[in-house]
């Protein structure tokens, strides 16, 4: 039985990925800052910060066949870890993003220029925004001579307790609709398309990938082909928990969200929900073998994941949220 190691494994993808690994016929050691109850025999949990060194290092040395990595090294230099993987591993799975995308090609495929290569904008470029770093770290496993890598780029992907609508997360859109509230969006993103995709696909995509030879030193988007605009999204959510929108311009939004104008929350919002996002998923579907017909459509899977939200949910302080009630009561 081979053995699996996954890094961030209670989160939006890893949470499906631990079952679906262990329903393949893996041995299963999720790690996460999370308390977290195995599914099966197969699975187990370590509580533990995958960034401490002295935490890693020994853990690797059980010997895993697989690394599936879902953590974020924005804070954290990547050129410290990889080799730690590659070379403790048959094969180890990157996570990266299709935020990496510049929108110069729709639909996106693996090979469309990224952001990293070809925006125009210096400052971004000079940056270590989200879009950057996840570039920056994938040219690091490229031009290392390990050949037993693959790098998947997920779309936006909703899951149990994350719920997106543009650059919102739960508590400021789908928990405003539950306590009877109106939600503010930026005008320029309503036709807008993007693609979400539902975490237990994403999981199915990567659980396949894994031990793949043809994977090896290849990237995949793993994420549905299906895309709707930003405004059916947000009908979709009306349908689901009566969310109510208004649409305003962006600068008005962006104010809200960081009055004191941070740079990543407009890049966010400029250079991903506002370009244009409809994913070629073909490759990906030809290496796993699943179908689109078999994925999950986003309707049903938001519907889904609304209803695991916790009856009486009330979501958590936000300025962001206060901010809002502001401006709705300001502006009518």
């Amino acid at each position: 039985m081979k053995k699996v190691l996954v890094l961030g494994a209670t989160g939006a993808m890893g949470r499906y990925l631990v079952p679906e690994l262990a329903g393949l016929g893996y041995a299963v050691t999720g790690v996460s800052l999370d308390d977290a109850a195995p599914c099966c025999e197969s699975v187990s949990y370590i509580k533990g910060d995958a960034f401490d060194q002295a935490f890693l290092s020994p853990l690797l040395a059980q010997g895993f066949d697989g690394i599936v990595n879902f953590m974020d090294y924005g804070k954290h230099a990547f050129s410290d870890y990889y080799r730690l993987f590659l070379e403790n591993t048959e094969h180890y799975i990157f996570l990266s993003s299709c935020r990496v995308y510049d929108d110069k090609e729709v639909p996106i495929k693996e090979s469309s220029p990224r952001l990293w290569d070809s925006s125009e904008d210096e400052e971004l470029r000079a940056s270590n925004d989200y879009c950057i770093h996840k570039a920056r770290d994938e040219d690091l496993l490229v031009a290392s001579p390990y050949d037993n890598w693959t790098v998947v780029r997920p779309a936006t992907t909703f899951s149990t307790m994350r719920l997106q609508l543009v650059t919102l997360e739960l508590k400021n859109c789908v928990g405003r609709a539950l306590q009877g509230k109106k939600v503010v969006l930026p005008i320029q993103a309503k036709d807008k398309p993007a693609t979400l995709s539902w975490g237990g696909d994403v999981a199915k995509m990567i659980a396949r990938i894994l031990f793949k030879d043809e994977a090896k030193r290849e990237f995949y988007n793993v994420c549905s082909a299906e895309h709707r605009t930003w405004g059916e999204i947000a009908e979709y959510y009306r349908e689901l928990v009566g969310l109510e929108a208004v649409w305003v311009d962006k600068e008005d939004y962006l104010f809200i969200l960081s009055p004191e104008g941070k740079i990543n929350v407009r890049w966010q919002l400029e250079y991903a929900r506002l370009f244009h996002r409809i994913t070629d998923n073909s490759k990906v579907l030809a290496l796993t073998g699943l179908r689109q017909e078999e994925l999950m459509p986003m309707y049903e899977g938001l519907k889904l994941e609304i209803g695991n939200i916790p009856k009486g949910y009330t979501p958590p302080e936000s300025p962001v949220n206060v901010r809002m009630d502001e401006y709705l009561e300001k502006n009518g």
